[in-house]
């Protein structure tokens, strides 16, 4: 399951900051969904959203409040690095995109945070230079489709498979495929589930090349 955090900052519901007025964002809510997904044992994706206003000393306690919560429950398996990216027909609609250099160290300071964790940034936001942040940290590109849009962004089109796996070998890094649920994460499935997964998965439970090659 996912729940992005977002942000951990009780400053952002203020009025005029982007979390203003929206009840679900507040953080203690999200913070303690969070809390009952691990004590459920749920593998469980968040993340925070860069560029809606914060700083970056909220960003730090955001980033320390998943690190926390992992450290208490061990079902943290993602954490999603996205920059914000205004749309049209919302608030925030003339809000600028979330500078690249900005978000670079961001993810950078997450993996000096993180150090063992999963970090994932959505490539079609960054179009232009995903790659770049092979080199500050990240390790995971989320799910990406040749056959349906990103149904959240449908104006940022996804990479060709192609064109992502050649530039992580530019890097010396190889591109697999894995399930929604992390290779480490899976003896935490249903075993109905997990024996579904052991058909279509290799001897490191990440998704065997012939069914998405």
């Amino acid at each position: 399951m996912g729940l992005m955090l977002e942000n951990s900052s009780h400053r952002l519901l203020e009025k005029g900051m982007p979390h203003h007025d929206a009840p679900s964002k507040d953080p203690k809510a999200r913070i303690q969904i969070l809390k009952n997904a691990g004590e459920l044992k749920i593998p469980m994706t968040t993340g925070i959203l860069v560029g809606i206003g914060e700083n970056e000393r909220e960003i730090i306690d955001s980033l320390f409040t998943i690190k926390k919560l992992h450290e208490q429950f061990q079902n943290i398996q993602e954490v999603i690095l996205q920059n914000f990216e205004p749309k049209q027909d919302t608030r925030m609609k003339d809000h600028p995109s979330t500078p690249q250099q900005y978000f670079k160290r961001i993810v950078a300071m997450a993996r000096i945070i993180l150090p063992e964790m999963n970090i994932q940034i959505p490539p079609n936001l960054s179009p232009t230079n995903y790659n770049d942040f092979l080199d500050v940290g990240i390790n995971d590109w989320g799910g990406i489709s040749p056959i349906t849009v990103d149904y959240v962004n449908p104006e940022f089109a996804w990479p060709q498979i192609n064109t992502l796996e050649n530039k992580c070998a530019e890097q010396s890094f190889e591109l697999k495929a894995r399930f929604p649920v992390y290779p480490k994460f899976i003896k935490m499935i249903n075993p109905n589930l997990k024996e579904k997964i052991e058909k279509l998965s290799d001897n490191e439970n990440y998704v065997r090349r012939e069914f998405w090659r």
